[in-house]
């Protein structure tokens, strides 16, 4: 996991061959009125979700994972909270491979609050339980990178 200010992600387009591409639409698009919906970047390996997500409690919240793509999550209004906890300490549950998510009824091993103007990326080994808020909605963008 990651957890950073966006005007650093330049430093980070080494771990992953797509981040390049990522730090280039941070760079010249207005991320705060980005239409609804998912936004194709480069085919399945690469595109970005913008969404308006419901404000949940800690307990409402869910960890998943993903085995084939990472998240780099982007609150845009609001302050979003997210539990973290590694996906080797987490109790192996049924992969859903069509939506390339498994759920979990664990409870994070720790929380990280990020900002706007700040993302957090979370690899496949990262088990993680967004949209902890106590806004009603949290309007975000939720980049899918191929791992």
């Amino acid at each position: 996991m990651i957890l950073d200010s966006l005007s650093n992600f330049s430093n980070y387009i080494t771990l992953n061959p797509l981040f390049r591409t990522v730090a280039e639409f941070i760079q010249t698009h207005d991320l705060n009125t980005l239409p609804e919906g998912k936004h194709t970047i480069n085919g399945n390996d690469l595109f970005v979700n913008a969404t308006t997500a419901k404000g949940k409690t800690p307990a409402e919240a869910r960890l998943e994972t993903h085995d084939c793509m990472l998240d780099i999550q982007i609150p845009l209004n609001t302050a979003e909270t997210m539990g973290y906890t590694p996906r080797t300490q987490l109790k192996p549950q049924p992969y859903n491979a069509d939506n390339d998510i498994t759920f979990y009824d664990q409870t994070p091993s720790q929380y990280i609050t990020v900002h706007p103007g700040m993302f957090a990326i979370f690899f496949p080994s990262d088990g993680h339980a967004p949209c902890i808020s106590q806004a009603s909605e949290i309007k975000k963008l939720i980049f899918k990178v191929k791992a």
